[in-house]
């Protein structure tokens, strides 16, 4: 399994889904349900910076409602955070 540190633009992905569920109301163990893995995994996700297999990964993005190019297009975001107006451009 691989980790954060391992995976440039990943950084606040569990924190993100824990921050996603809670704003939801769902118990960890539902969440975990929804998108078919253990609660204890998704807890390893949240807290211990866990990146699940990209399956995982997109039923937990589609479920929490993430913004999917924050973590497969992370220069996009570093440019929109540097230039300060939230827009890109192609």
């Amino acid at each position: 399994m691989a980790k954060v540190e391992d995976c440039p633009g990943f950084e606040t992905f569990g924190a993100d889904v824990k921050a996603a569920r809670e704003a939801k109301r769902l118990a960890r163990k539902t969440l975990a349900e929804m998108v078919g893995i253990e609660w204890r995994y998704l807890a390893n996700i949240e807290n211990q910076g866990a990146i699940p297999s990209l399956p995982v990964m997109i039923q937990l993005i589609k479920v929490c409602g993430l913004p999917v190019e924050r973590y497969f297009n992370p220069e996009i975001m570093r440019e929109e955070s540097d230039s300060g107006n939230g827009s890109a451009t192609s």
